[in-house]
């Protein structure tokens, strides 16, 4: 998970590392997509993370989870309806999203991960390693940030064929960008959607009324640890669905990952982020 502008690009870094290993460590990825430093951050964290736990407190891994699996769960749900066979992941990181899916649909899908150059170079030696990679699985550099260029998303959209569904996921991106950021994100997402035949955006996204005292100190914590400030978009999800509106989007609605009937969820973690889902 990194941000799609370069001067964020060294203050993201250690969530990605972090994130990598938290998916190894619960069983979500191979081992190629695991750091040294992400190994490091995530046993220095864990015995924070195992008294918040016993405390009843949300916890970094648990809301990281609980993120990932939902985003994974409203994917696939697309993917097997046949709505959708064209995926793009803005800011991939470390994420073994790609790999696990390229892995159970092979070429039913085609599967862009999309990063800055940095980290882009760094997941094409990865894929290999992991047993990843092909026609149908690739990596690509972006820039979120840029309307038009050969690392914009509307450039990246037009490789791809104009008959099939196609997402776009964003994971951990949107926290590091401001509101009024995060709608033009929004607007050149859904421009690039529209394109086909069917446009489908998955994203996790913070919002204010569910950040109460404890869930902001805890974002404070989260934001030390990013070199950053986290951002708790719109008020409510009605504020967010009209933004996405706004955007492009003909539909979208807020889901509560903490509802979900997912097995072994922490519902504390969960309540703390919204998963994004909006249709073009």
């Amino acid at each position: 998970m990194t941000t799609a502008a370069s001067s964020d690009s060294a203050r993201i870094s250690p969530t990605a590392h972090y994130t990598g290993y938290t998916w190894l460590a619960h069983g979500l990825s191979h081992p190629a997509f695991a750091t040294p430093t992400g190994q490091f951050l995530y046993r220095a964290l864990s015995p924070a993370n195992r008294l918040l736990r016993a405390a009843g407190k949300p916890t970094l891994d648990g809301l990281l989870l609980a993120r990932h699996q939902v985003i994974d769960g409203l994917l696939r749900d697309a993917i097997e309806r046949g709505e959708i066979g064209q995926v793009v992941e803005v800011a991939c990181g470390l994420s073994p999203r790609g790999w696990r899916f390229a892995q159970e649909f092979g070429d039913r899908i085609t599967y862009v991960e999309a990063d800055l150059p940095g980290m882009a170079a760094k997941k094409r030696a990865i894929l290999p390693k992991a047993g990843a990679g092909g026609p149908h699985h690739r990596v690509v550099e972006i820039d979120a940030t840029a309307d038009r260029g050969p690392a914009s998303i509307a450039a990246i959209a037009a490789t791809l064929d104009p008959t099939r569904g196609t997402a776009i996921v964003t994971e951990g991106l949107l926290n590091y960008f401001d509101p009024a950021s995060v709608a033009t994100i929004w607007s050149r997402f859904a421009r690039a959607l529209a394109t086909f035949p069917r446009g489908l955006y998955l994203s996790d996204l913070h919002l204010g009324e569910s950040a109460g005292p404890i869930e902001r100190s805890f974002a404070g914590v989260l934001g030390v640890f990013v070199r950053g400030r986290i951002h708790f978009h719109f008020h409510d999800a009605r504020a967010a669905q009209r933004a996405l509106s706004l955007a492009g989007f003909a539909h979208a609605e807020l889901l509560d990952p903490s509802k979900s009937e997912l097995p072994d969820l922490d519902r504390t973690s969960a309540r703390m982020v919204r998963i994004v889902r909006a249709t073009t």
